[in-house]
């Protein structure tokens, strides 16, 4: 009995393992038969495409995952993500430069305002990259740079203190790659060169812009920018300036003044021994420079940290800001009451100068600190725009007056308002300017600001003076008679910024017949085109 169950099951089993073979083969048959169909081609890529897969599959097993960024490597790039940011933004102030340059100027010299505007970035580029970054932040002595030209030479960055290995020692103290300081500084080069467009504008020689926009970036700045910020004599001996109220401004504004005073004013700006009105032609434009500008300031004194510190980007932002409103504010009370009507230019010149006069203070400070001294130098520049008018120095747009005294100006600021170190964390334990006279300080602070002004101006007006003397000797620093009537667009460039448009036709700028009040000789309003 049991051998025939066991028969039995034995057949169920073959019969139930020849069903399941048959339907394999079968199975394994079709498969055959589906690839004896493809083409040679495909039937080729089919080995290779088993690999593949395997291939994926063992990597995927053998790879261990990556370690992820340390803690480190994020601050790194956080850092360098915020300083690159605030470059852009610096660099776009050159947009802020051309708009208000060119609407401060006359229409008949536009594309002369605007292709220096244009160019003298490009020209800073190089200078600086060549030489000026060595010059000023290159290992040297006291006085001038002497290693890191053509962006060369060791560098470890961006390794800080102690762990730095490099020929720019001075800049030690930013944790970013050396690129991104050397984009940083290259903006705020591009800035003090801009400075001397508007100053010389309407009377200078193209060519000889360009000379001297090199030989100011590669030499002049960059030798007493290394007094400061190359950690040169001035720095050692405890000056401050911590965004660049004497570093750019104040450089810019004294080269600014000596290429004016060389040139001489326009053609018809003193008539009769009367100072003579040449108004720009487009106070849109110059507004919306001076809008440009502002936005830009937010890059240039916060960027100025180095580093994505939020407690220090906040509070420099806000008294940037506040000096910038308060010095439009009080050039427009001071116009109003002075000129008798609240002059645009003034406004404009105002918030510019309160912006200029809180950067090298805008980390020590505290924000009522900012609303005085932007308001300060909004009452400032309207008098020293009136004052290089009657000494017979012709700026066209009010730069002398906005950078160089206002420069100095907030240079001296910090002497009088700094709250002294360990305040504020953001530069370092015990490190910042000594409390400001006016902090409860001593006058030590705003006696060494004092002998920084003095010296960095007078390295820079020796200098000025030298090349724009050789040039003037050389190539000859002013355009004919002829060309200056005519216009420089004509002149140096062959072209017209508003072709078609009706031009200013006679010295003083305005169509003949026309006062400079826009009435014509015969006391009637003039007729509207």
């Amino acid at each position: 009995m049991n051998k025939q169950k066991s028969k039995i099951k034995s057949r169920r089993l073959f019969t139930r393992n020849y069903a399941k073979a048959t339907q394999s083969n079968s199975k394994v048959n079709t498969f055959n038969l589906a690839i004896k169909r493809l083409s040679p081609s495909w039937q080729a890529c089919l080995p290779l495409a088993c690999l593949i897969v395997l291939g994926w599959g063992y990597v995927a097993v053998a790879q261990t995952p990556a370690p992820g960024p340390t803690t480190a490597d994020l601050k790194v790039a956080l850092d360098t993500l915020w300083v690159a940011i605030a470059a852009f933004l610096v660099f776009f102030m050159n947009a802020g430069f051309c708009m208000l340059e060119t609407g401060f100027c006359r229409q008949k010299n536009a594309v002369n305002v605007l292709a220096k505007n244009l160019i003298v970035f490009a020209l800073a580029t190089v200078a600086f990259w060549a030489i000026g970054f060595g010059l000023m932040f290159g290992d040297g002595n006291g006085f001038i740079g002497l290693n890191g030209f053509f962006l060369g030479g060791a560098d470890n960055s961006p390794a800080t203190g102690d762990a730095y290995q490099g020929v720019y020692s001075a800049l030690n103290w930013a944790g970013v790659p050396l690129a991104a300081k050397f984009l940083f500084q290259l903006v705020f080069a591009g800035t003090a060169a801009t400075i001397v467009s508007g100053a010389v504008a309407e009377r200078i020689k193209f060519v000889d812009f360009l000379i001297f926009s090199l030989l100011l970036v590669g030499i002049a700045y960059a030798i007493t920018g290394h007094w400061i910020w190359g950690g040169g004599w001035l720095a050692k001996s405890g000056f401050w300036d911590f965004a660049g109220s004497t570093v750019v401004h104040s450089v810019g504004g004294w080269a600014a003044l000596m290429g004016a005073a060389f040139l001489g004013p326009r053609i018809g700006k003193y008539q009769d021994n009367q100072v003579v009105a040449l108004p720009g032609h487009n106070m849109s434009i110059a507004t919306l420079g001076c809008l440009i500008l502002w936005l830009g300031w937010f890059g240039f004194n916060p960027g100025s940290v180095m580093a994505a510190d939020p407690g220090a980007i906040t509070h420099i932002a806000l008294t940037t800001n506040m000096a910038g409103a308060t010095g439009g504010i009080a050039a427009t009370i001071t116009a109003w009451l002075y000129l008798g009507k609240p002059d645009l230019s003034m406004i404009i010149n105002g918030i510019l100068a309160g912006l200029v006069g809180v950067t090298a203070s805008c980390a020590y400070i505290s924000i009522g600190s900012a609303f005085i001294i932007g308001l300060i130098a909004g009452v400032i520049v309207v008098f020293s725009v009136t004052f290089f008018d009657k000494i017979n120095i012709d700026d066209p747009v009010g730069a002398t007056s906005v950078h160089l005294v206002c420069g100095t100006w907030g240079t001296l600021a910090v002497g009088l308002w700094s709250v002294g170190p360990g305040v504020y964390s953001w530069y370092g334990d015990g490190l910042g300017p000594a409390k400001g006279l006016l902090a409860g300080g001593g006058f030590g602070q705003l006696f060494t600001q004092l002998i920084g002004v003095l010296s960095v101006g007078g390295m820079t007006v020796l200098l000025s003076s030298i090349f724009w003397l050789v040039l003037k000797a050389t190539l000859g620093i002013r355009v004919s008679r002829e060309e200056e009537l005519e216009g420089l667009d004509i002149g140096e460039h062959g072209m017209e910024a508003y072709s078609g448009f009706l031009k200013e036709a006679d010295a003083s700028g305005f169509p003949e017949g026309r006062s400079s009040r826009g009435i014509s000789q015969s006391g009637d309003l003039p007729n509207t085109l």
